[in-house]
This record gives structure tokens, C-alpha cells and sequence, in this order.
């Protein structure tokens, strides 16, 4: 049951048995403690549980084609009773299987919020520094004014007024769109500045007078001169995406149940005390670092590569 379930540790796989390789794992009993009559559990030597990779289990679907393989399957008895790799949360729910779905969610909430930042700022900054006069002025101001307020409150108070509700995909597209209206204006400042000293380039010029149209000058000519500093700030991008959605779900601000996300998971480890008895629900932070600084890193690399002397 989900009270017997509950806060289990992590519970590993046991990989040799009897010298050879047979990966198994140890059944669980769960016991008082007389002291402090909390809930334990203690591994029972004499229960087995043989695994198996890409084993038979319950029925799930994938671009709706009904399968059975799992990447784990214990052999006898369902594998969400009896393998808990990272532990369970409060309501029993293995955290393993969370950790991976929640992945999911918050990387793809970093690509597509960046990639809703790179149309707008590609667009924006292209038309203020191609045409330049009062539609640049009026591009620039709007910038100023949407860097000048601070970008958290901006964020909480934004994601506070969505209505409560809201279906889970609302939450969702409507946590990106927040995400992303920040994250455009520095790249619509790189694009304009590129478009500024590109449109007095020779090659430009002749494209006019060959009769090009504006939007085959811009998207032809101009934006793939410096498409390796656009996929370079891109890729730096992300990890500002990805830990902005983790904040505000931490925060209760962005993400809520039965979504799933890293913030999300998280917010079981916002009590000292639970995450003192439990120290692996904060195990949700290892990925979040993880991909965070893999991304700052590539992104590094993108950025000297495309610019080796800047």
C-alpha cells in the first residue's frame, strides 16, 4: 500500500550471485522503531528478486504501439513492489522512475522556451537592425524596458496569476511562454548589432540591386553569416531555461502535481526536517547540476569555435 511504500530508502542492485553475474535484489521488510516508532526498513537476506533487462512487465504504449519490455523487470512480481534503485517519496512513488519522466518535462521546457526566444529575438533584432529609424527606437526601448524589471519577481508574479484551473498542458505552455519573455532580448541585441554592420557589406548591396527581396537578403544572405553565434548563444541559453522552470516549480510557482518535473521533485526536499530522515529526495538536484554545467560547457566550446579570436 502507499503507507507501506512510503520514504523507502534506496534500495540498490545486487549484481554477483554466488560468484556469478546475475543481477538481483534483496526483499525488504518494514519494521517499527521502538524508540522513535517511526517507520524502517531492513533487508531480508533470504528474499531474492532476480532482474532482468528488458524484461516482461505491464503494458504501456509508445506512439501508440501497445508494448510489454521494460529497461528493468524483476522476475515473479511486479518491479514498482520490490525495486526502489533511488528510493521513494512520501506517497511510495518510486523516485527513479519520477526522476526520468521529470527529465523529460524540464528538458523539453528548455528547448522549446529557447526556441521561442530564438524566433523572437532573430525577428526582432533582424527588423531593428535591417530597417533601423523608429521601428529600431521602438525595438530598443521595449528592451530596456523588459531588462530593467527584475527578472525573478517578473517570473513569480507572472506564473502566480495563472489560474488554479488550469489543466496540467496549460501550466505548461503557459510556464514556457513565461520562461521564454526574457530570454529573447539579449539575443535580438546580438542580432540587431549583426545586422547593423552586415547591411553595408557589398554583398548586400548587390543583392538589392539584383532585385532580391527583403526576406530572402535577411534569411539567405544575412542570418546564416553568423548562424554559428546564434546555435553558441542558443546552447548557453538552455541551462537559463532549464533552472528557471526548476525555481518556479520549487517555489510552487510553476509546475504543480500531477506534472512532473526537477523543481517539482524538489519540493518534497524544501522541509529540513523530512529531508534530514530522507536525505535521497534531494537526489533530483544531481541531474539538474549535471546537465547544467554540460550545457554552460558546450556551449563554451560552440561560442570558441565560432569566434576563436573574440
Amino acid at each position: 500500500t502507499e503507507a507501506q511504500l512510503s520514504l523507502i530508502p534506496p534500495h540498490g542492485i545486487q549484481w554477483m550471485d554466488n560468484g556469478r553475474f546475475k543481477p538481483f535484489v534483496y526483499g525488504l521488510k518494514g519494521t517499527r522503531d521502538p524508540k522513535t516508532f517511526k517507520r524502517v526498513y531492513v533487508t531480508d537476506p533470504e528474499t531474492k528478486y532476480p532482474i532482468r533487462f528488458f524484461g516482461r512487465g505491464f503494458t504501456w504504449k509508445i506512439l501508440g504501439v501497445k508494448v510489454d519490455r521494460h529497461l528493468i523487470a524483476v522476475e515473479g512480481t511486479p518491479a514498482e513492489e520490490v525495486l526502489f534503485i533511488l528510493g521513494t517519496d512520501t506517497l511510495g512513488r518510486d523516485l527513479f522512475s519520477r526522476l526520468m519522466y521529470a527529465t523529460r518535462t524540464s528538458m523539453t521546457i528548455g528547448l522549446v522556451g529557447v526556441a521561442l526566444s530564438l524566433m523572437l529575438g532573430i525577428v526582432l533584432g533582424g527588423i531593428s537592425g535591417y530597417y533601423g529609424g523608429t521601428i529600431d527606437t521602438f525595438i530598443q526601448r521595449l528592451i530596456e524596458v523588459i531588462r530593467s524589471i527584475p527578472t525573478i519577481p517578473l517570473w513569480m508574479g507572472l506564473a502566480a496569476a495563472l489560474p488554479r484551473e488550469w489543466s496540467v498542458r496549460q501550466v505548461y505552455f503557459a510556464i514556457t511562454i513565461i520562461i521564454s519573455l526574457i530570454g529573447w532580448t539579449e539575443l535580438a541585441r546580438v542580432v540587431r548589432g549583426r545586422f547593423l554592420s552586415l547591411r553595408e557589406e557589398d554583398y548586400i548591396t548587390a543583392a538589392e540591386l539584383a532585385g532580391c527581396s527583403q526576406m530572402r537578403i535577411i534569411f539567405r544572405h544575412m542570418v546564416p553569416s553568423f548562424l554559428s553565434h546564434i546555435i553558441a548563444a542558443t546552447t548557453l541559453a538552455i541551462p537559463a531555461m532549464i533552472i528557471s522552470e526548476t525555481s518556479l516549480s520549487f517555489l510552487g510557482l510553476g509546475l504543480r502535481p500531477p506534472a512532473i518535473s526537477w523543481g517539482v521533485l524538489l519540493q518534497d526536499a524544501q522541509n529540513v526536517q523530512a529531508l534530514a530522515i530522507s536525505p535521497w529526495l534531494v537526489i533530483p538536484t544531481i541531474p539538474v547540476i549535471i546537465v547544467i554545467l554540460s550545457l554552460n560547457f558546450l556551449g563554451d566550446g560552440l561560442r570558441d569555435a565560432a569566434d576563436p579570436y573574440g
